[in-house]
C-alpha cells in the first residue's frame, strides 16, 4: 500500500475535477485511506492605480471567499464515493504552489493528484503554471493528469 494520503488540489473548474476518475482508480487500486480535497484561497491584491480599499473591505472579501471555498469542496466532496476512504476537505490561504507543497510535507501526504492546463510554449511562460511550480517545490511526488483537449507542443 504505497499511497495512504492523497491530497487533491481543486481550484473549482471543471478541468481541476478531471483528476477524480483518476482518483477513483487510486483509491480503490492502492487501498488509500485518506484523501484530502484541497482549495487554496490566496490573498487579496489590489490592481494597481489610485484605487484604496478599506483594510475591513479586504478581510471581508477575503472572508468570503474563504466560505465560497468551503461550500464548493463540501458540494464536491458530497458527489464522491469511496469506499472506505476517508475524504476530507481543507481550505488553505496562500500562494497555491508553496501553500500546497507546504501541506503536504507537513502532513505526511504519500501523493500529490493534480490537473494540468497542458499550455506550453509562451502561453505557460507568461502565466506560468500551479501544478508546474507544485512539481519543482513538493518533497512529496506528484501525478500531473493532462485536461481534456491538450494538444501536443512545446
Amino acid at each position: 500500500m504505497m499511497y495512504q494520503k492523497i491530497l487533491v488540489p481543486v481550484d473549482g473548474s471543471a478541468l481541476a475535477e478531471c483528476v477524480l476518475a483518476h482518483l477513483e482508480t487510486l483509491a480503490r487500486g492502492c487501498q488509500v485511506k485518506n484523501v484530502v480535497l484541497a482549495r487554496v484561497v490566496e490573498p487579496f491584491h489590489l490592481p494597481t492605480g489610485d484605487y484604496v480599499m478599506d483594510p475591513e473591505q479586504v478581510k471581508k472579501f477575503e472572508t468570503e471567499h474563504k466560505l465560497a471555498a468551503e461550500t464548493y469542496l463540501k458540494t464536491l466532496a458530497a458527489k464522491t464515493n469511496y469506499a472506505g476512504v476517508n475524504l476530507k476537505t481543507e481550505v488553505l490561504y496562500g500562494m497555491p504552489a508553496e501553500v500546497l507543497a507546504e501541506y503536504a510535507s507537513k502532513n505526511q501526504v504519500d501523493l500529490i493528484l493534480i490537473a494540468t492546463h497542458g499550455r506550453s510554449g509562451p502561453s505557460r511562460w507568461v502565466w506560468g503554471s500551479v501544478a508546474d511550480r507544485i512539481l519543482r517545490s513538493a518533497c512529496t511526488p506528484v501525478f500531473m493528469v493532462r485536461a481534456p483537449g491538450c494538444f501536443p507542443g512545446i
